[in-house]
């Protein structure tokens, strides 16, 4: 065997391996605490990197490209599958104002950075901006398909990894911090504290306890995201017909979606799963279809990481500066929103942490400042799954204009 590893299979084999060690040890008690402060996606996504850049694995094997073109797509719609709509909806005006209002300051806040940053930085790291605004807003699949919609080049995409992972732990540690605050302020706010009781009805789900994963569950479930892809690939062969018009009356637009065979796909699948998630196959979140996207995800940010070479993080200073400068920016514009609508401390932290940090760690911060508010917490992050593409991609167009693009 010859290194580095050039055959399809056995480069998937190296990542498999790599994932499941990550997964398995992040899931053991003995490896919980290493991976409380740099989760398991950033080791999923660095160890690939490390393996490639050592010279292991090729950084031009044609897996990669397979697996952004028919994974990505797949893992997006098992991951909007279990979304209640019902359940966001009825949270009401005042939350989702305040949410709303911190993806605004997310998307305000990148165009800020890069607008002050620019000339220190490569001409196309607008891309990474755009992206990690989509993770700011949804979470981290967010931020992989704007990456892979915008095509962006790795050497902008590894550095706002690292963005993404030191900030919002950043953030998260300084909202727990201001938990003991939140009398005083609700009391400064004359804040409206019986919407914490309301919100809390309001975001109880009904569900099924969960049950064992059969094989007729998992069948359906490739079943779907396999469908669902291949006819959002079909629907892109449409589309991209009609982007050269597109690019003519819309140049900025036009440049990102027209005839993008890499956006496309990702519009779609992502409006696939949120349709899916009308129906009763939501309930296939009770065998543990989210699982399954995660799984997929994973595998797509592997193939990332192996493309990726650690000469790129040279820019990483300096973009944890932006990084500052952004979440600032995305915090200003969520107090003020608490400020208009009276929202309670509670829930907009709750909202912000939803924004930054996605339905991992959003139930925590809200329940820290009032568990009966845990739940809106989730439903919020999973609102910003639901925009985070979109938005992203909306920001890149304003990033690409500041950039001169």
């Amino acid at each position: 065997m010859t290194l580095p590893l050039k055959d399809p299979f056995a480069v998937l084999t190296v990542l498999l391996v790599i994932e499941g060690m990550i997964l398995f040890l992040s899931e053991h008690p003995a490896g919980k605490g290493f991976f409380k402060f740099l989760p398991s996606m950033f080791w999923i996504y660095l160890l690939p990197m490390l393996a490639g850049s050592a010279g292991l694995i090729a950084a031009d094997c044609p897996l990669y490209d397979a697996i952004k073109t028919y994974l990505l797509p797949a893992c997006l719609v098992l991951l909007l599958l279990p979304t209640d709509i019902g359940a966001i909806v009825r949270l009401g005006p005042v939350a989702l104002g305040v949410m709303l209002a911190g993806s605004l300051g997310t998307m305000v806040g990148a165009c800020a950075s890069l607008a002050l940053f620019m000339h220190w930085l490569p001409r196309d790291m607008w891309m990474g901006f755009a992206s990690l605004s989509a993770s700011w807003i949804g979470g981290s699949a967010n931020m992989i398909a704007v990456k892979e919609a915008l095509k962006a080049p790795d050497s902008v995409y590894l550095p706002m990894v690292v963005v993404d992972t030191l900030i919002p732990y950043a953030w998260m540690g300084m909202l727990i911090a201001l938990s003991g605050r939140q009398a005083w302020y609700d009391r400064k706010n004359h804040s409206r504290v019986e919407l914490i009781h309301e919100l809390s009805r309001s975001a109880r789900v009904s569900t099924a306890a969960p049950r064992p994963m059969a094989a007729a569950d998992l069948g359906l479930m490739l079943l779907l995201a396999a469908g669902v892809t291949l006819a959002s690939l079909w629907l892109t062969e449409v589309v991209t017909a009609a982007g050269g018009r597109l690019s003519a009356n819309m140049p900025i637009l036009g440049n990102i979606l027209g005839a993008n065979r890499t956006a496309w796909p990702i519009l779609f699948a992502s409006a696939g799963g949120i349709g899916l998630s009308l129906t009763p196959l939501r309930r296939l979140e009770n065998a543990g279809v989210s699982r399954i996207g995660f799984f997929l995800l994973y595998l797509v940010l592997a193939s990332i990481g192996a493309r990726t070479n650690i000469t790129h993080l040279i820019q990483t200073p300096i973009l944890l500066l932006a990084g500052v400068v952004w979440i600032v920016i995305h915090g200003l514009f969520t107090v003020l929103s608490a400020r208009l609508l009276r929202a309670p401390m509670a829930l907009a932290a709750a909202a912000s942490q939803a924004n930054i940090g996605g339905p991992a760690s959003a139930p925590v911060v809200a329940g820290i400042y009032e568990p009966s508010l845990a739940p809106v917490g989730l439903l919020l992050a999973v609102l910003g799954n639901i925009l985070g593409t979109y938005l992203g991609l909306v920001t890149a167009v304003f990033c690409k204009l500041i950039a001169g693009g």
